[in-house]
């Protein structure tokens, strides 16, 4: 192991990020950046290669981050939170105080993403997404910025038929919006009809970043996410449980891979354009365990709760055609090296008191 291995366990994976990234850079030579998100799963990959961007490129650039809770950041990701380059800003995503000064790039990447808020609360699941959006682009037009990611989701589009593989950014299908669990779905959509008024009426530029499923170091073990959820076991020394019949589809996007999709969508994507975010490779979820259980050599095997029911099976996989056509962006990682170095870092993490994860401060 290299001693930058030793310093920073996603080294490999900032450098592939970074010789992807390369020529995007320089727009960022002397910018000031607004994130709000910064230590949930997107936010982490993003501080992470703006850090090692900033520093090899010598770029000059800052970055202010929104938090809800500065201290506990500042003890839990210091090599983040006290890098010159990073500045803690406190402040609720609903009422925070504006920063001073003027801002080049916003990126909004701050949602509850917790399956139990969303059932419990979904008022406030919703208050949180639709006032939180409308606070972020208040500010980005108060303080000129030029350029703004939405990070939304592919739960917009609602159930996806069965009959189409791959959900398309054109695919005009909802949630249902008389169930109170559409409330995170739903508050994406009006998130991003935000979006696309505030450009009409002050000629913001926002690009919209639909996410699906994804994999990779900062990905909770213990929490709604299957494939995180698969990986804990096996790192525990248990059988893979599935808790239903397996057979829904779902795909995994690497996290380094994300997070040069997202720096390309925000410096390259067209305004008030949506783009779907994952991977076009779908497995089962009884696939996907099967794989997470191969790869990580597990002797315990997979467990599946209930039997098929034999009706046609739940998708969830994006068609990425657009994304890749108009930004040239791929896959890189295979969902196999995906899942190998996500068991490594939370192997090293377990292991090594310096490698903190922090989710959602």
């Amino acid at each position: 192991m290299t001693d930058l291995a030793k310093q920073n366990p996603l080294a490999a994976d900032l450098d592939h990020i970074l010789a992807r990234t390369g020529d995007l850079w320089e727009e960022l030579r002397n910018a000031r950046l607004f994130i709000t998100g910064g230590t949930g799963f997107f936010g982490m990959w993003l501080l992470e290669s703006f850090v090692r961007a900033n520093d090899t490129l010598n770029l000059n650039a800052q970055a202010v981050v929104l938090t809800r809770n500065a201290a506990r950041v500042q003890q839990q990701i210091p090599h983040l939170a006290t890098h010159p380059a990073i500045r803690l800003h406190s402040g609720d995503i609903r009422d925070f105080v504006f920063p001073a000064g003027s801002f080049s790039h916003i990126v909004h990447a701050a949602t509850e993403s917790s399956s139990n808020l969303n059932g419990r609360e979904p008022a406030e699941m919703l208050d949180g997404i639709v006032n939180g959006t409308r606070r972020v682009l208040d500010f980005a037009v108060s303080c000129g910025a030029g350029r703004l990611l939405l990070t939304s989701s592919g739960t917009v589009y609602g159930p996806q038929p069965p009959e189409i593989m791959h959900l398309p950014e054109t695919y005009s299908g909802g949630p249902d919006h008389t169930n109170p669990r559409s409330a995170y779905a739903e508050g994406k959509r009006v998130a991003e009809l935000l979006c696309s008024i505030y450009h009409q009426r002050y000629g913001l530029a926002p690009t919209i970043a639909r996410g699906f499923a994804f994999v990779g170091p900062h990905l909770p073990l213990d929490v709604h996410f299957a494939i995180g959820n698969f990986i804990g076991d096996c790192l525990h020394g248990r059988a893979i449980e599935i808790r239903g019949d397996g057979t829904p589809y779902r795909s995994f996007l690497y996290a380094a891979d994300l997070a040069i999709w997202l720096w390309t969508m925000l410096l390259r994507g067209e305004p008030c354009r949506a783009y779907n975010v994952g991977s076009e490779q779908s497995l089962s979820i009884a696939e996907t365990a099967a794989t997470v259980a191969r790869v990580m050599q597990s002797p315990h095997g997979v467990r599946i709760a209930r039997p098929a029911t034999g009706r046609a099976p739940e998708r969830y996989i994006p068609d990425t055609s657009r994304a890749r056509r108009d930004l040239g962006l791929e896959q890189w990682i295979s969902l196999e090296e995906a899942i190998r170095r996500t068991a490594a870092w939370h192997r090293r993490a377990a292991e090594t008191p310096q490698v903190q994860e922090v989710y959602a401060c």
